[in-house]
């Protein structure tokens, strides 16, 4: 590919995300901020890079936000009354084909111990050092995982752990810290599960767990009616999602089992639904709650009065949300806090339409498309490793980045500041004024950048964290931060 197509991609791929990408989907509608554990934080969909994976894709769905690492004594369990999914649309319909969905349930041991003459049942989650046994947890989380093809859930098939020939996986205790749980990383590993895919060849992977949060962002100041400098460094403010944890529902499937026909293209997101009853295996069905694909829509781009509606929806049924996008109110604000810095095209802007709803043309659109929001990849183009990675993704010539599916390291606030105000124009057409020259594609930035797509490829200036950092093979986010940093005290 030339360096003059590359660069057309580079804008229209922009064009897919909102005008402004301040933070992905942390409490971003009203009813979902009181309900943290099915609030769908970041959704990631990439050909993995782990070495000898590069015929799978990795799709990691995060959920329950802002996790203090201390936040015992019961930290973060997932909801036992929740229905969560990944949804894979493999013919551009807007309408999951393959949809994986996880079910969870505790197991409460009431662990005690005797005070005197009695037994009395302790408050902790633990009563000593953890393992992968899980004997002294008070508490076990395990999750159950089916496939459901075409939205029949009557016909959901069980997922199997391939060498145990189990239906029932476990998920590792929340990292409580160095006295409880010594080596984390060595702990979680064990949590890593191989399994049977129904009418798939090749088996897949899975994890579920806590783990660092991968998201980076200025968000204090970015919610601050936008209270920085949008072209300083990319390297001058602090990540404030530093030192938070999430949990990650982790799959690594096969290319092959996830495409359809010749078309490559995939689109993928992630949702949470409720039993209608508050019950979990109701009868009565469920309600749909939370919804993620692409980052950043419900909290910038939907407005206040549909935002809850459209947690509950489905892509298909993304027309009805089409004026957020033609007219977008996020533009207005900024050039109000910016004066002519941010001068924006005017309405309507059918550049965000033609990128933000099909998939770009000649890097991730399918081959037959209904308009619909969802994450997009382009399965036959081949990963990045990580020493080469770039964090602009598209914008930075990788073309293995986002917009084309979304890796943990990608920078996408940064990458939608640059077309933010309307670079795109002069790209694809209309944008509904005369504007010659948005800004240019100007550098703009929220000052955040991630430390490196691994700890062997790591980049330190300016305020970035080096703890901000990935792994190099699945689940790929790095282990969580401890609630307690320090080791046994003797």
């Amino acid at each position: 590919m030339t360096s003059r197509s590359l660069s057309g991609l580079v804008f229209l791929g922009s064009a897919c995300l909102p005008l402004l990408a301040v933070a992905s989907s942390h409490r971003e509608a009203p009813s979902i901020a009181g309900a943290p554990r099915v609030d769908g934080t970041d959704f990631y969909m990439f050909r993995s890079y782990e070495p000898g994976r590069s015929n799978y894709v990795t799709v990691l769905a995060n959920y329950i936000p802002f996790q203090d690492p201390q936040g015992g004594p019961n930290f973060f369990n997932m909801d036992e009354k929740a229905v969560y999914a990944i949804n894979i649309d493999n013919d551009g319909s807007g309408r999951p084909d393959l949809t994986f969905e996880f079910r969870f349930k505790n197991t409460t041991k009431n662990l005690a111990v005797p005070a005197g003459n009695q037994k009395t049942p302790v408050p902790l989650l633990n009563i000593g050092p953890v393992d992968a046994t899980g004997t002294s947890l008070n508490v076990v989380q395990t999750y159950t995982l089916s496939l459901v093809r075409n939205g029949n859930r009557s016909d959901a098939q069980p997922i199997e752990n391939e060498s145990a020939e189990r239906k029932t996986f476990g998920k590792p205790a929340d990292n409580i810290g160095h006295k409880s749980i010594p080596n984390y990383p060595d702990y979680a590993s064990h949590f890593i599960y191989d399994i049977v895919i129904p009418g798939c060849a090749m088996p897949g992977r899975v994890f579920v767990g806590q783990r660092k949060e991968g998201f980076f962002i200025n968000i204090g100041e970015v919610f601050d009616l936008v209270n920085m400098n949008p072209v300083g460094p990319r390297d001058g403010k602090k990540n404030d999602l530093a030192k938070k944890n999430v949990t990650s529902i982790a799959l690594e499937l096969p290319i092959s089992c996830l495409v359809s026909g010749k078309d490559p293209v995939i689109g993928g997101y992630t949702t949470a639904s409720l039993g209608k009853s508050g019950n979990g295996d109701s009868e009565g069905g469920f309600t749909q709650v939370s919804r993620l694909g692409m980052p950043l829509v419900n909290e910038l781009v939907i407005g206040l009065p549909d935002k809850d509606k459209f947690n509950a929806s489905s892509p298909a049924q993304d027309a009805q949300f089409l004026h957020y996008v033609t007219n977008p109110s996020l533009p207005v604000l900024l050039n109000v806090l910016f004066g002519d810095a941010a001068k924006a095209p005017g309405t309507p802007r059918n550049d965000l339409v033609a990128a933000f709803l099909t998939g770009v043309k000649g890097l991730n659109q399918p081959a037959h498309v209904n308009p619909s929001e969802m994450l997009r990849l382009n399965t036959s183009i081949a990963p990045t490793p990580p020493a080469k990675q770039n964090d602009l993704g598209v914008l930075g010539g990788d073309l293995a980045g986002f917009p084309n599916g979304r890796r943990p390291y990608d920078d996408v606030v940064d990458i939608t500041l640059r077309v933010a105000e309307g670079a795109l124009c002069g790209a694809i057409g209309n944008c509904g004024s005369d504007l010659k020259d948005p800004n240019n594609g100007a550098p703009y930035t929220d000052g955040v950048r991630a430390a490196g797509p691994d700890a062997a490829n790591v980049h330190v200036t300016g305020q970035i964290n080096p703890d901000d950092i990935y792994l190099s093979a699945f689940p790929y986010l790095d282990s969580p931060l401890p609630g307690s940093p320090q080791g046994a005290i003797e």
